[in-house]
């Protein structure tokens, strides 16, 4: 027996239903709605596919693993490489087409959960140990972290287009980044587990107090709003281009460990052998078609998010029907156009603010897996290939197939993470079936 308040199954009352939905939606919130203002997309439709990828995920898992799926970090500089980037004939790659990867990210997810029904789930912790993953989420973060220290500081000049050094943006970063750090480390409660979230009200209220925030936006929107979709077809034309597949496909090294770490975290926190029993297949298959349907419709992929395992642990209430509640309320809120309008007055230098925190704790993530998996770096072998991947992603590295073709930073990092733990010698002694807890 579990010492939970509510276990996986029992029905709150109505009562703690609405509250405690509530409660993990806010949690997931700031860093769901994080992602979309990074990238350029909607945030609306970021909700929306938050609360239908979890309802996927407990439909998948059979209503056995409470977990709540957002946007992931991690596919955060891969969109914007596809958005930003050309296609094989020289064309640009609009946000829609990026969405392409994100299908072929889900697709490669039920194709990795058939293999792993079909043959077991440890070789794919030897083919992902902490001495790869740990050194890729490190770059992750890293390689953010000068968007991050820009956008808190730099604003753009109407008049000229140039970025220029904005000290009372940067006060509004200062004093966002600030609340967030305060809520981490000095609260033990519920408010340690959405920092973001707080930290994004707060530096919000102060830009408003020194006068940086148009309210225009507010004011022109409706009350009621359809969120802003991307529809293959209908809103761009479905062309794959492999461009888009080699920027998104390989970062799925990063979220399938992150998935794993996850669901070993969330089985010690409720108890439960979640790799057996519904299988680390199934909650594969459900994080997949999640990311797969939000691509569809135009939402960044998804991940299981650590925030609501957080409010699990504290608050001893496990119930599925609790974080389906959480994901009915995304859903509805997606369609408040006021309050996503709210949502894009929001100051760059307040995103830069708890960017500057987040990206930082991605990185020192990374580190903590290496800690606790004892990796040693007195093993030449351990130091190349930690070595190789931070300096080939942070560095930006790119191998040039065709003049159109390329595979750069994060995902080539990751891919030759990948390849040098399974050519260097010593792989057997270095083999660690850990499996990393990673936010």
């Amino acid at each position: 027996m579990t010492n939970a308040v509510l276990d996986v199954n029992d029905k709150p009352s109505s009562g703690q239903l609405i509250t405690l939905s509530f409660q993990h939606m806010f949690a997931m919130f700031g860093s769901t709605i994080l992602v979309p203002q990074l990238v350029g997309l909607s945030p609306a439709i970021a909700l929306l596919t938050s609360g239908i990828a979890t309802i996927i995920f407990l439909l998948v898992t059979k209503f056995q693993v409470p977990a709540y799926l957002g946007s992931s970090f991690a596919f955060i500089a891969p969109i914007i490489i596809a958005v930003n980037g050309l296609d094989e004939s020289g064309q640009a790659i609009n946000p829609g087409n990026a969405m392409i990867g994100a299908v072929f990210v889900g697709l490669v997810y039920g194709i990795v959960s058939l293999v792993i029904w079909k043959s077991g789930y440890k070789w794919i912790m030897k083919l992902l140990p902490a001495i790869v993953v740990g050194p890729v989420i490190m770059v992750i973060g890293l390689g953010l972290s000068g968007t991050a220290v820009d956008m808190a500081m730099n604003i753009t000049n109407t008049d000229t287009g140039l970025k220029e050094y904005s000290l009372m943006h940067f006060s509004a970063a200062l004093v966002t980044l600030l609340t967030a750090i305060i809520c981490t480390v000095y609260f033990k409660n519920i408010i340690s587990t959405m920092p973001i979230l707080v930290g994004l009200v707060v530096g919000y209220i102060y830009s408003v107090a020194i006068g940086i925030v148009d309210f225009a936006p507010i004011k022109e929107a409706k009350i009621f709003a359809l969120p802003e979709f991307l529809i293959p077809g209908v809103h761009y034309d479905f062309v794959i281009t492999t461009n888009i597949l080699l920027v998104m496909v390989p970062i799925v090294i990063v979220t399938i460990s992150e998935h794993i770490g996850h669901q070993l975290v969330l089985g010690k926190v409720v108890e439960r052998d979640y790799i057996k029993e519904p299988g680390l297949h199934r909650s594969l298959l459900g994080d997949g078609l999640g990311t797969l349907v939000s691509a569809l419709i135009g939402g960044p992929p998804k991940t299981t998010y650590g925030e609501n395992i957080g409010v699990l642990a504290i608050t001893r209430i496990y119930s599925v029907y609790v974080i389906l509640g959480a994901a009915v309320v995304a859903i509805l809120l997606s369609f408040f156009g006021k309050a996503m309008a709210v949502i894009s007055t929001i100051p760059i230098a307040v995103l830069g603010g708890v960017s500057i925190l987040l990206f930082g704790i991605i990185a020192a993530s990374g580190l903590r897996m290496l800690v606790d998996a004892k990796v040693d770096f007195g093993n030449s072998r351990n130091l190349v290939i930690a070595s190789v991947i931070l300096v080939i992603g942070i560095g930006g590295a790119k191998f040039i197939v065709t003049e159109a073709l390329s595979i750069e930073g994060m995902a080539l990092a990751a891919i030759l993470g990948v390849v040098l733990n399974l050519i260097l010698p010593g792989r057997k002694q270095a083999e660690s079936i850990d499996l990393h807890q990673t936010e």
